[in-house]
């Protein structure tokens, strides 16, 4: 009997540890993340506070810093590229991508090839992205060269180089960029749908453009709003594809905060200033980031809750 005792107990604690492994292993790795990310932010929020320049100098100066960014006309115009950017871009994602996803829904031939060609721009980097389309875009090497080629000498399509139309170049590059993800996510969506609701809605006479709107996209909502928190992040770290693309000009008229983070403290030695622009960054993202977070935690509760 002590031995049977003996062999049942060895079997319980082996059964926990084999429960317990998967978060063992992942403790030191988790550990580091949060220190790496916890750790560093501290750090750039306190350089934000310090006068540091081309060094780090731990004099407190408040919030002097942010006090000087938002008075600097480079970065309101930045913060008002990056919220005009920020919504074009995720309310055009979503369009096209919701679109290329119902027009694949409806099982054309080929499906595989039609989605490995609109996911293909997102594994090309936003460097070869920007790249790409600034020549097609410049009136030098692109459009505009090719129409006056063909004769059409009068044809202007200088968009890249016009202050008030370079910015919704960025637009149009990350879009076609993005598109692609977004379909991919929302296709997934549309399938996981319940066929019974569409063949109801089609017993009742409703036609695939009104069964779509009324009843298939509604179903898969959440999916949205995952994908426009995705996007959004994207919107607000951009950097690589404007570089690329416009270099933060004509002007400023294409600056995003990313760039003026990385002139601050990498060109003119501002490290103090770039602190403070890289922590109103964080803060932009925490705005999209927490609340998501907060709602699929209430989420999962309120389903833990209905089924149980």
């Amino acid at each position: 009997m002590p031995s049977l005792q003996t062999s049942r107990q060895t079997t319980r604690w082996q059964r926990r540890l084999a429960d317990l492994t998967p978060q063992l292993v992942l403790i030191p790795t988790l550990v580091v993340a949060i220190g790496y990310v916890v750790g560093f932010s501290l750090w750039t929020f306190w350089l934000s506070l310090s006068t540091s320049t081309l060094l780090p100098d731990a004099t407190f100066s408040g919030f002097d810093q942010y006090a000087r960014l938002w008075g600097s006309k480079r970065w309101t115009v930045a913060y008002q590229n990056l919220f005009v950017f920020g919504t074009l871009y995720v309310l055009g994602t979503l369009f096209i991508g919701t679109l290329l996803a119902v027009l694949i829904d409806q099982r054309v031939k080929f499906e595989a090839l039609w989605r490995t060609i609109y996911l293909y721009p997102l594994a090309i980097s936003f460097i070869v992205t920007g790249t790409v389309w600034r020549w097609i875009f410049h009136p030098n090497t692109g459009v505009e060269l090719a129409l006056h080629d063909m004769g059409w000498l009068s044809a202007q399509f200088d968009w890249i180089t016009d202050r008030d139309l370079a910015l919704y170049v960025v637009v149009i590059t990350g879009i076609w960029h993005a598109s692609g993800f977004a379909m991919a996510l929302i296709l997934a969506g549309l399938r996981s749908v319940d066929g019974d609701l569409v063949k109801a809605a089609q017993i009742d006479g409703a036609s695939m453009p009104r069964i779509y709107r009324k009843v298939v996209l509604p179903t898969i909502w959440p999916i949205f709003i995952a994908v426009a928190v995705v996007l959004l992040q994207f919107a607000i770290k951009t950097y690589d594809l404007v570089v690329a693309l416009t270099q933060g000009g004509p002007g400023v008229s294409t600056t995003v905060p990313a760039i003026v983070v990385y002139d601050l403290m990498f060109q003119r030695g501002q490290i103090a200033q770039g602190a403070a622009a890289a922590v109103m960054i964080l803060v932009a993202l925490a705005i999209v980031l927490v609340p998501y977070a907060l709602w699929t935690g209430w989420k999962s509760r309120k389903e833990a809750a209905h089924h149980g």
